[in-house]
């Protein structure tokens, strides 16, 4: 049996390097499964479209099912690497016909790979993507709770702007900070996965429909879809919807990489803010002493995976004429390099930042350090009557004489500024904050409560 699903028209056989260059096969078997779920929809549409009876439809069907079951053991892996596929696309046909015998011939009637692959790609990007949403809601999920436990503590530290300390903040607020990167990141994956259910390309066949009469509706039907898409020249050749999923990947891997950087950082004995339990370290294979949090590090490398790969698919479909052209081809193996590593990114992160363990004595001790309070002495200032300038000026000149002595910001400074009653520690300045979604434990607690009910909502909404 020929592995390639073409020929007749040619007098020799192609050059087997050449052949080999343009296989996408070992990227291709990823998305195996969900080309057999596409070829289920067009066997739905030769049936209703009665270009095929039922006991053919029945025999392709029964084929498609066993060529799954081989996806699911592994061995249609092992079977099509013997042979000399382009792409997973012809391997699953040429195993229909092995199984399905002269009737296999009849599965690829109406279809091109064009609209085939169309279809496949974005039936992965739904599963994928809905997947992808859940696992950052767990997060998210993860965060909540872990922000509500710190609230209770009402735990402290000294937030920073260009790593450098800036005010005073509630470490639930830095918590849910992380927690809303999460929620946005599953409502990107959400937004994806119902794109992904539009418009069904297949039967736009190579790039002007087809002469047989597909039932494309009932395809779209069968395979989930809204509806059939509507222009056949655009529907090949579309992959907004693979972008839109490598795009909502790449930025999960970046709300992941963000906190995995500072708690890198916070894990240093410089810091001492945190501690990983063993199941998140390693050790060095030279220095004894070392406690790596590694987790966190590989998190920031991976999310690199999926920026790259964003910007090469992207980059490949710039420039490129409508309907199909061969190296839309690549544009799966970016899908492929990219959104994996992006979710085992945020795996890992949720894996291992259920082993921080925050130092909140450490962090309480030193956030008033590097007079992160100075803003609530402006603010007073400014309430007392002043400018904005003139507190800030006033203050400024405050914290260099105080750094002259080597001592924090105090009562006198306070008074000296003709504000005696204004906040001159680390607690006095949070619980002074009033705006809403400010550090203040009434503003964060309701943060925390609208984190739990998006995440909620969206959950509910993937079910």
């Amino acid at each position: 049996m020929s592995t390639l699903q073409w020929g007749g028209r040619f007098a020799s056989a192609p050059d087997a390097e050449l052949l080999a260059f343009g296989s996408s096969l070992d990227v291709d078997l990823g998305i195996a499964r969900w080309d057999v779920q596409c070829s289920h929809g067009h066997v739905v549409a030769l049936h209703s479209g009665e270009i095929i009876g039922d006991a053919d439809a029945e025999a392709l069907h029964d084929a498609l099912a066993a060529v799954e079951a081989e996806i699911d053991d592994g061995s249609f892996d092992a079977w099509a690497k013997r042979g000399t596929f382009e792409d997973v696309h012809g391997a699953v046909d040429a195993r229909v016909r092995e199984h399905a015998g002269k009737t296999g011939e009849l599965l690829h009637a109406g279809r091109s790979r064009n609209d085939q692959v169309a279809t496949t790609l974005l039936l992965y990007a739904r599963d994928t993507a809905a997947n992808g949403a859940l696992a950052c809601l767990d997060v998210a999920a993860l965060c909540a709770d872990r922000a509500a436990d710190a609230l209770a503590k009402q735990t402290l530290f000294a937030a920073t702007t260009h790593w450098q300390p800036a005010q005073p903040v509630l470490l639930a607020l830095w918590i849910d900070a992380v927690a809303q990167g999460f929620v946005r990141a599953a409502e990107r994956f959400a937004r994806v996965a119902a794109d992904a259910r539009r418009f069904c390309p297949l039967g736009s066949a190579a790039l002007a429909g087809s002469s047989l009469p597909l039932d494309r509706a009932a395809a779209a039907q069968a395979l989930g879809f809204d509806g059939p898409s509507h222009n056949a020249l655009d529907s090949v050749g579309d992959r907004d919807v693979p972008l839109d999923l490598l795009h909502a990947a790449a930025r999960a891997a970046v709300a992941a990489s963000r906190p995995s950087e500072e708690l890198v950082i916070w894990a240093t004995p410089a810091f001492g803010y945190i501690r990983l339990d063993d199941a998140a370290s390693t050790g060095s294979s030279l220095m004894p002493q070392k406690r790596n949090p590694d987790p966190f590090e590989l998190v920031r490398g991976f999310g690199a995976r999926a920026i790259g790969a964003y910007a090469g698919a992207l980059a490949t479909v710039n420039g490129m004429a409508l309907s199909y052209h061969r190296d839309l081809q690549e544009t799966k193996a970016q899908v492929l390099a990219g959104v994996p590593p992006a979710l085992a990114a945020v795996d890992a992160f949720r894996r291992a930042f259920a082993h921080v363990h925050f130092r909140h004595d450490t962090m309480n001790a030193r956030a008033g350090d590097g007079y992160t309070v100075a803003t609530d002495l402006a603010d007073a200032v400014i309430l007392a009557g002043a400018t904005a300038r003139e507190a800030h000026r006033a203050v400024g000149e405050r914290v260099l004489l105080a750094e002259d002595h080597g001592r924090p910001l105090d009562r006198d400074d306070a008074v000296a500024l003709g504000v005696p009653d204004a906040a001159v520690d680390a607690r006095g300045s949070v619980l002074g904050k009033r705006t809403a979604g400010s550090t203040h434990p009434d503003s964060v607690a309701a943060a925390i409560a609208r984190t739990r009910h998006a995440i909620a909502a969206l959950s509910e909404t993937l079910s």
